[in-house]
Parts: structure tokens; sequence; C-alpha cells
């Protein structure tokens, strides 16, 4: 057991534990981030997508000793007013919800890149997470409504964390 230091959601956190425990349990389990989900435990499905240092990352195969001294957001951190939570309601895009939190941070990852995405460029960045339910036409309508939001600026739910 070791400590490991990081920024979560703009909030300086110390955790004691194993540093090589994914980062998606030292969230669920230590710091009781719920919203990032376990979906596969390999990296393939994207459910437990967060973003570190601004990148969207799979966290159950990332190490704790990965995030140190850098910056995680969880869904969480997400600044509740980022327009793609108005854009998931509006093309009605949650069937189960399993999938949503990884989809809206590899959604988010990527308007913050690039705010104003084709659809090509959409599926190419949300094509490793998986929807069980199929809603991926839905899923990409919403990116690009998210991203057609002319008073979003990108990078404040950063700012705002």
């Amino acid at each position: 057991m070791s400590s490991v230091e990081f920024q979560l959601n703009g909030q300086p956190v110390a955790i004691e534990a194993d540093p090589s425990m994914p980062l998606l349990w030292a969230l669920r389990e230590n710091l009781r981030m719920t919203g990032t989900k376990f979906g596969c435990g390999m990296g393939l499905c994207g459910a437990c997508t967060v973003h570190v240092d601004g990148v969207a990352t799979r966290s159950c195969t990332l190490p704790l000793q990965g995030v140190a001294g850098r910056s995680v957001t969880t869904i969480e951190g997400l600044d509740p007013e980022h327009p793609l939570f108005a854009a998931w309601v509006e093309h009605k895009v949650p069937q189960c919800g399993y999938c949503q939190s990884g989809q809206v941070m590899a959604a988010a990852a990527l308007l913050a890149e690039n705010p104003s995405p084709d659809r090509q460029q959409v599926r190419n960045a949300l094509s490793g997470n998986l929807c069980r339910c199929g809603t991926y036409n839905r899923i990409q309508n919403a990116v690009l409504g998210a991203a057609e939001v002319g008073h979003w600026e990108p990078g404040a739910e950063e700012e705002q964390a």
C-alpha cells in the first residue's frame, strides 16, 4: 500500500491503496464515484471511460499509479450544463443506460478537442464504446446536436471542476 495523489474532478485526493489497482475500482470503491461503470474489465467496451488530463481513457485497465500527479474527470465532474446532457434527452438516447457515462465522457473529450465534428468523426471517436441497446444513431445525433450549441465553450467542464 502506498499513497497515490491526483486531482479528481478539480479537487486534490490521496488514496492509500495498491498502486496497481485499476483506477476504476479506486474511483468506485475508495472514492464512491459510481457513475463510472464496470463493463468488461479489459478496456474493450468503454463503460469505464473517464478523462485523464482531458483525454478519454479506459479506467479499468489504467493502474492507479498511472494517474499520480494528473487530473481525472469522471461523469460526476462534467459541468451539469454541458450540452451533451440536454442533447442526450432531446435525442432519446438512454435505453438501459449502462453505457451512457462512458459514451458521454468519450463524446465530451471529442467535443473539447473538436467542437464541430462531422458524423464520421463522431463515429470514429465513439467506435470503442459499445451500446448493447444499439442506440448508436441516437448517440451520434446527440453529439452532433450538442456540437451545434453556440454558447458552449470546450474545456468549460475542466474549469468548473
